[in-house]
Order: structure tokens, then C-alpha cells, then sequence
């Protein structure tokens, strides 16, 4: 009996398809000659990045000429331009622009409305058609040369220029629109495709075809001026349409509104006063012509999300169809899941494993929260507390080294900054941030006397020792990032690295599997690419108009009071422009607004925007609008508030590291070894007493609210950085060892006040 209950623990698995992508409400499920068209597409999309990236030319192999395209591989414009109408097309596909009954409940059908929207694919064919004639027109050679381009001369008054708002533009908004609003109220089966949604596919595609042809001639040189082709301003209205809608079927109304609310500031910019004050007022033309540039949809969000982004979701997917994410939850199963309040610590660990790898912090908290979560309701913990903690478990995993989710990427891109200096800037922060959550879950556990898993409820350690070869994907991708290799090259052998690990599994990676992965990527990729470009708009509007120079000096008037003050205000700013946003376009519209101000305070570059990432970042654990805690309160059956409350003061701690880079550059590797020692020792001393002091527990005990004062003064003491304010703080922290060591104050004792009366 005794062998058979051995053999059994032996044999349990507590985490099983925890990093498997969950299925959306609006998502449709397709199936027989549907679901291959959508398999097919996803892994072409997901399978042409990877070649791209590596420079496999497909002419240079075969000889083959790819009609429709300038070059192949692909100029970076026209790359990104494909990169955003591939995912538009795939995105509006597979995501409806409604809900589906989680029940069987037939869906009620809109047959005549389809019918209508169906109708809608007649202009888009024509604005199509246009687009290729164009193509056509321009490669012929007959246009004239000017700096050896070809000029293309959309003015008013000549025949392109009619043909471009008559055949092109007009048609092209008439399908966009048109389908944008039949899509809002079809109805069709989950498993079959809407016409609206086809409709939109085919806008998508009619806009890359389009900016393709034009974008290869002189008139891009025109980009951001009055002279603009109207064609360009046509498409970047409709593409900007479909991004927002698609947007808002992936990523909910929060980014959209916030979007909606920068487009209308354009317009509306020289009627409004003070900083937000622009001189003359911005024709339609002329904005919509800049905003589909490098300086806009097509700048440092989407240059990310067609290069690191995307080829890194490549290598989760490959993850995911190894199992991986199983056996990192089951490794912090057997690690952490014997200590007081397990499997909090195990949703530290593992969750800060899959973060850095998933990219967003609500996703995590769905993969891994659905195990632990439970776990933790079940050894003691409020169903609030428990949601807490693997929401900021979570929402760490963004800043966990090497990969950091993906905004690090982003901040490559916009500092210049090499993406290894990054990622090793961030270990100290990134550990200061979950040390501190774990010493908040560990005095919470010791408050309430909980215990630990038992053994027979965790996978047997010596079992899973065995299987860490599964941490080779892992490895490879942070030795071939240290040993010099570029990003892309680096991500592409962690992935090849997973395919060749999965074979001494049993989920044995073959052709199929590899195709089944690279489909997994095109459809995981969708909600990430559209929410860079919808932030691509905002920046945009940004680099247009010039609104965040402004706040820059308004940063450097308040920097003239106090440099806290400035950095406090900033603070706001970045969490207010995250709030409701995935971590990248938070970080990629705060670096906009926020860094260069703290820059002109004199702040360092590599300081200040990881001072704006940081805060992005716990926007997602910040009240009132906190995507990560709400998501762990739909798991936990938690009041949403209640949580994002508790998930906050679990993770304050982090809402002091920021301003330690400010203070103390040396917890960012910027100084010598002894400095950087001594500062990651004593901020983690004083994270210690922060977390004390916010749990009311100390060295085995509850502690009086004057000690738990005294504690958190100590700490900030501690956090400063210098060498007097460490001594300051060691010495508060002492005083309140002694007090509480000897004089036992009770935990409820207050201090008496005689003859106030």
C-alpha cells in the first residue's frame, strides 16, 4: 500500500496546460475547411517573419520573383506595412466584433445583414484593383525620374489625383466604415467566418498594396507634410480604422479611448490653452499622411513587434508545444511548495518564469493563476490576497531578465541602448521586486499560521531534476545574447533549441508539431501587434504636435521646486497612461510623454526610461483600473477592487525601487563592484523592513503600529542609497529589534496621551 501511495506522488502533476493560450470570448473556433484556411494563414504569417528576420531571400533561393513586392526580403517600411495588414487580416478573422455564450446557445442569425456587409466587398475589390493598377503603373517605367526615383504627382488637379479619391480613397472608406459598423451588429455561427470581418480582411490588404507601391516612389519623401499624396491620407484613415477596431476586439476600450482622445486633441490642439496650445490647426491631410510613417504606426512600436516581439512569441509557442511552462510550474511546485503559504511562493516563481516570457501581465495571471490560485484559497489565504499575489507576481514577471515580456525591446529600439545592457540593468530591480513579494506572502502567511503543502501533494523533486535539460531553450538564449549574437539570431536558436529539447519528451516535436507551433504564433501575435500600432497612433500625434516637449518643460519648472516633485509627477503621468493598457503600449506612450522631460532634468537615458517602465509596468497592479488584478479576481470570485487593493500593497515596494535608480544608479550596474554590492544588500535590507513594516510582522511577531511606523522609516532610510542614511536606518531598525525584542509593546498598544485634557 505504502509502495502504491509513493508510486502515486511520484506520478502527480500539479500543473498541466498552464501555458496554453486562453480562449477568448469573441475568439471563433472554426473548424473543417475554416479552420484550415485559418491554420494555413497563421503559420505563413508566424513562419515568414522567422525567415525574414534571418535573411532567407526566397528569390535569392529559387529564382523565384515575388510579384506585388519591390524587393525581397523586404525593405523595413514595406516589412512593417506587411508585418501590420497581416495581422490586421488575420486579427479580424478569427476575432469577432462580439461575444459568444460560453453555453451551447445557438447564435441568432443576421442573414440579410450579411448579405449587405457581403456587399461592402465590391468597393474594397475596386480601391483594390486601383491599388494594384498602380503597382503596375509605377514599375512600367513611363512615370518620370527625379533622384532616381520615380516621381508619383497625386496633385490636385491631374488625373492620379482624381483617381486616388475616386477609385481608391473613397471606395476604400466606404468598405472600411461601412464594415466597421455591419460588424457590430452580424451575427453569425461561431465556426464560420462573418462577411464584415472578410470585408475588413480585405481593406487590410488593399492598404498594404497600396502604401507598398506609393511608399516606393518620391512621394515618400512628402510623409508629414501638406504635400502628401491623398491617397496616403485615405489609407492611413482606413488603417488606422481597422487598427482601433481591432484593438478594441483584442485588447478592450481602454487603449482605444485612449487613443480616440489623442486623435481628437489633434484637431482640436490650437483651440485649447497653455502648454497643450499648438499655432495653427492640422488639416486632415496632412495629419493622416504622417501618422502611417516611421514617426508613427510604422515607428519604434511596430519596428519591435515585426522583429523581437514577434520572433519571441515564436519561441513560447515552441515552448508551449514542449510542455515547458508545465515543468516550470511544477519545479516551483517542488521548490517553494513546502514552505508557509506554498503555493503563494510557488505563483512567485512560477509566475515570474512565464511572465517574462508571455509578454502580458493579465495573460499570465489567467495561465498560472487558474492553478494557484485555488492552491492558495485552499491553504488559508482570503480569496482577495490569494488574486493579489499572483496578480504581482505577475505583473514582475514584465521586468524579470532576459526577456522582460517585451517592452525591453522597445526600449532598446527608442534609446539605442544595446538589449544586453538592459537586461543586465535590470537584475538587481528585478530581484529587489520579488524578494519584496515575498517577504510581503511570507509575513501574511505567518500572520495567519498557515502551513505548507504536504509531500504527497507536490511532484517529487528528484523526479523533475531529471528533466532540467528543459531549461536549455532558456539558457542558450542568454549565453548566445552574452557571447554577442543579435536579438533576432539569439531568439532563433533558443527556438530551434525547444524543438530539439521537446524530443526527449513525450510531446516529441515533429513537422506537424512545428506547424501547429508556428500557427500558435500567427494567432498569439494578433493582440500584441495591434495594440503597437494602435500606440504607434499616440505617438504620432506626439511627434506631430509636439505635446510632449511641452510636458517636458512643465518636468523642468517642477524640477526647479524639487527633483522629487518632478519625479513624483511623472510617476502619475506613467501609471496614468498605462492604466488599462498592455505593458508595451504603456511604456511605449509614457517614453514619449514622460522620459525626455526626466532626460533635460539631467537624468540618465538608460535611468529614465526604466524609471517610465517601471511604472508602466505596475499600472497593471494599480487602483482603479488594474488588468491584472481584475483578471485574478474573475479566477478568485474576489470583489475586482478589493483586489486591485491588496494587489497594490503587496507590491509597494516596487513603487519605491524607481526612485532608488534616481538616487542610486549604482542598483542599475552603473558604478563599481563594492557599489553595487553594497547598494543591492541594502536595498534589499530595506525592502525587508518596508515589508514588515507594511504587514505589521517583525523577527517572529506582530508589531505595534509606532514600531511598524518606524520600520517603514527605516527602510526608506535604507533605500536612499548613502552610506549615513544606510547607518540611519540600521539604527531605526535596531531601536525597533530592541523595543520589540524587550519591551513586548502588544500589537494594538497605543501610545497614552496625559493632560490633553
Amino acid at each position: 500500500m505504502t509502495d502504491t501511495k509513493s508510486q502515486q506522488a511520484d506520478d502527480l502533476i500539479l500543473a498541466e496546460g498552464v501555458d496554453e493560450e486562453p480562449i477568448e470570448s469573441n475568439r471563433r473556433l472554426f473548424s473543417g475547411r475554416a479552420y484550415l484556411v485559418m491554420a494555413g494563414l497563421s503559420t505563413i504569417y508566424a513562419a515568414f517573419h522567422m525567415i525574414a528576420l534571418n535573411g532567407v531571400s526566397i528569390s535569392d533561393w529559387t529564382g523565384i520573383e515575388i510579384p506585388m513586392l519591390p524587393q525581397f526580403p523586404l525593405e523595413t517600411w514595406n516589412f512593417r506595412i506587411v508585418h501590420i495588414s497581416g495581422a490586421l487580416a488575420l486579427g479580424f478573422l478569427l476575432f469577432s466584433a462580439h461575444t459568444f455564450a460560453d453555453d451551447d446557445t445557438p447564435q441568432k442569425q443576421t442573414r440579410l445583414l450579411s448579405i449587405v456587409a457581403l456587399v461592402l466587398a465590391i468597393p474594397a475589390l475596386i480601391s483594390g484593383f486601383t491599388a494594384s493598377g498602380y503597382h503596375t503603373m509605377i514599375n512600367s517605367g513611363t512615370l518620370p525620374q527625379m533622384g532616381g526615383l520615380t516621381t508619383w504627382a497625386a496633385f490636385p488637379g491631374t488625373e492620379i489625383y482624381a483617381s486616388e479619391v475616386w477609385w481608391f480613397g473613397t471606395p476604400l472608406l466606404i468598405a472600411t466604415f461601412g464594415a466597421i459598423v455591419t460588424g457590430w451588429v452580424e451575427r453569425r455561427e461561431r465556426e464560420v467566418f462573418a462577411s464584415s470581418d472578410v470585408v475588413l480582411a480585405i481593406c487590410a490588404i488593399v492598404i498594404a498594396i497600396y502604401l507598398i507601391a506609393i511608399y516606393g516612389t518620391a512621394a515618400r519623401n512628402a510623409v508629414g507634410t501638406p504635400f502628401v499624396p491623398i491617397g496616403v491620407a485615405f489609407a492611413a484613415t482606413a488603417g488606422s480604422a481597422l487598427i482601433l477596431e481591432l484593438t478594441r476586439r483584442v485588447a478592450g476600450l481602454a487603449l482605444v479611448i485612449i487613443t480616440g482622445i489623442f486623435l481628437l486633441y489633434t484637431f482640436v490642439a490650437h483651440l485649447l490653452p497653455g502648454i497643450l496650445a499648438v499655432q495653427s490647426a492640422y488639416s486632415w491631410q496632412r495629419f493622416f499622411g504622417h501618422v502611417y510613417s516611421d514617426a508613427g504606426i510604422l515607428g519604434p512600436t511596430t519596428a519591435v513587434s515585426s522583429t523581437y516581439i514577434i520572433l519571441f512569441i515564436i519561441f513560447a509557442a515552441f515552448l508551449q508545444a514542449s510542455k515547458v511552462g508545465d515543468y516550470f510550474v511544477n519545479f516551483a511546485f517542488a521548490t517553494a511548495g513546502r514552505a508557509r503559504g506554498g503555493p503563494a511562493k510557488v505563483a512567485i516563481f512560477a509566475s515570474g518564469l512565464m511572465g517574462m516570457i508571455n509578454g502580458t501581465s493579465a495573460g499570465n495571471v489567467v495561465a498560472t493563476g487558474s492553478l494557484t490560485i485555488p492552491l492558495m484559497k485552499r491553504v488559508g489565504y482570503h480569496k482577495k490576497t490569494a488574486g493579489a499575489v499572483e496578480a504581482a507576481a505577475s505583473t514582475g514577471g514584465q521586468i524579470m531578465p532576459p526577456i522582460m515580456g517585451a517592452g525591453a525591446f522597445i526600449m532598446a529600439e527608442i534609446t539605442g541602448i544595446p538589449y544586453t545592457e538592459i537586461a543586465i540593468a535590470a537584475i538587481i530591480p528585478a530581484i529587489l521586486y520579488f524578494v519584496s513579494v515575498y517577504f510581503m506572502v511570507d509575513f501574511e502567511a505567518a500572520k495567519l499560521g498557515m502551513r505548507g503543502m504536504r509531500e504527497d501533494e507536490l511532484p517529487k523533486f528528484n523526479k523533475l531534476v531529471r528533466q532540467v535539460y528543459l531549461f536549455i531553450p532558456i539558457i542558450i538564449l542568454i549565453a548566445a545574447l552574452f557571447m554577442g549574437y543579435s536579438v533576432i539570431r539569439a531568439g532563433t536558436l533558443a527556438t530551434v533549441a525547444a524543438a530539439v529539447v521537446s524530443w526527449f519528451t513525450p510531446h516529441r516535436m515533429g513537422l506537424r508539431s512545428i506547424l501547429k507551433a508556428f500557427e500558435l504564433a500567427g494567432i498569439m501575435s494578433i493582440q500584441i501587434i495591434a495594440v503597437c500600432a494602435c500606440a504607434g497612433i499616440i505617438v504620432g500625434v506626439i511627434s506631430l504636435t509636439g505635446v510632449g516637449a511641452r510636458f517636458s518643460a512643465v518636468l523642468l519648472d517642477l524640477a526647479g521646486v524639487s527633483q522629487l516633485l518632478a519625479l513624483f509627477f511623472a510617476m502619475c503621468i506613467a501609471i496614468l497612461l498605462g492604466m488599462g493598457m498592455p505593458t508595451t503600449a504603456a511604456y511605449a506612450v509614457a517614453a514619449s510623454v514622460v522620459a525626455p522631460g526626466l532626460v533635460q532634468l539631467g537624468i540618465p537615458t538608460l535611468t529614465a526610461h526604466f524609471f517610465v517602465f517601471y511604472f508602466a509596468v505596475l499600472s497593471a497592479i494599480t487602483p482603479p483600473v488594474a488588468l491584472a488584478s481584475y483578471a485574478a479576481a474573475g479566477i478568485s470570485g474576489a470583489n475586482p477592487m478589493e483586489t486591485s487593493v491588496a494587489s497594490f500593497k503587496i507590491g509597494i515596494a516596487a513603487f519605491i525601487v524607481p526612485y532608488m535608480f534616481f538616487y542610486n544608479s549604482a542598483i542599475l550596474m552603473d558604478g563599481t563592484w563594492v557599489e553595487v554590492i553594497r547598494a543591492g544588500v541594502t536595498a534589499t535590507v530595506g525592502v525587508f523592513l518596508l515589508s514588515s513594516g507594511v504587514q505589521g510582522w517583525f523577527l517572529g511577531g506582530r508589531s505595534a503600529w509606532f514600531l511598524r511606523v518606524a520600520l517603514i522609516c527605516a527602510a526608506l532610510f535604507m533605500i536612499e542609497g548613502g552610506l549615513i542614511t544606510d547607518l540611519i536606518g540600521l539604527g531605526i531598525a535596531a531601536g525597533a529589534y530592541f523595543v520589540q525584542k524587550f519591551l513586548h509593546p502588544k500589537p494594538d498598544a497605543s501610545i497614552p496621551v496625559r493632560g490633553a485634557d
